[in-house]
């Protein structure tokens, strides 16, 4: 079955891929007759497993030894990666000084910031190491990472998040730069407020909206047409369209840059 994207029985690896965002990417994927090889801690509903395209590699991708096992055993399955989805992600909102509350409840602390650092940061440049090096010897790839339009523009009660997403767009424009002679494209997608996503729980509701001194209410008006030049939260199916464009041929003059996928509400 060949699209217009042509990614039929492209070996494509996604991080992340059990819920939001990634889930996103990995059905489209799955539409456009690509072969899915998706890393995560854990499987989500399993709803793809058996799947002819699908395979699930329980990865902690903040680990070394992990990754490159799983990305060997990847090569030495299918001789190749075609495409790296960068998407796995955590975020817990905190202040830099919670003045609100003696014990600091949502005070940025030690081991949340480096629990994002570990995997936002680290987990995208080992898993980038890891393919990048078969990437060079076939001489051609795709590497996308997953920003957000935090890592543009900063974040109130997410400084932490928004660094380690500002430091992807750093890694998309100096990868872009080592890897272009050897046929690989590097490029980055910034997305704004979308329908709710697996990051987006009550627990980190409640967090931010403490953060911003609002109800969990006030903060969920923020993701309506109000907020948004455009009118409505971006559809997730909106950013795995995107994501698969980039991972086709028919980008292939695009690289080196983080395209902002926000209706509006950034100038990116």
């Amino acid at each position: 079955m060949q699209t217009w994207l042509n990614l039929q029985d492209k070996i494509i690896i996604v991080t992340g891929g059990a819920s939001g965002i990634g889930l996103a990417i990995v059905e489209e994927l799955l539409a456009q007759g690509a072969n899915v090889q998706m890393v995560d801690i854990h499987g989500g509903d399993g709803q793809y497993e058996g799947h002819k395209g699908y395979q699930f590699w329980p990865t902690d991708i903040s680990s070394a030894k992990e990754v490159n096992h799983t990305v060997a055993e990847i090569i030495q399955r299918f001789g190749r990666i075609d495409g790296l989805v960068n998407n796995a992600g955590v975020n817990f909102p905190r202040l830099l000084v919670d003045e609100k509350t003696p014990a600091g409840q949502y005070e940025l602390n030690e081991a949340a910031f480096e629990k994002m650092v570990n995997i936002n940061q680290k987990g995208v440049f080992l898993m980038s190491q890891a393919v990048a090096r078969q990437m060079v010897k076939q001489h051609d790839g795709v590497i996308v990472n997953v920003s957000s339009e935090s890592g543009l523009e900063g974040s109130e009660g997410q400084s932490c998040y928004a660094a380690t997403k500002a430091a992807l767009n750093s890694f998309t424009r100096s990868w872009s730069k080592e890897l272009g002679k050897h046929g690989i494209r590097v490029v980055g997608i910034a997305p704004g407020i979308l329908e709710k996503t697996g990051l987006r729980t009550p627990e980190y509701e409640e967090a931010l909206a403490w953060t911003r001194n609002i109800t969990v209410e006030q903060l969920r008006e923020g993701y309506t047409k109000n907020a948004i030049p455009i009118g409505r939260a971006g559809r997730l199916a909106e950013v795995a369209d995107f994501v698969c464009y980039l991972l086709s041929e028919r980008a292939s003059y695009i690289t080196g840059v983080t395209t902002n996928i926000a209706g509006g509400k950034t100038r990116g």
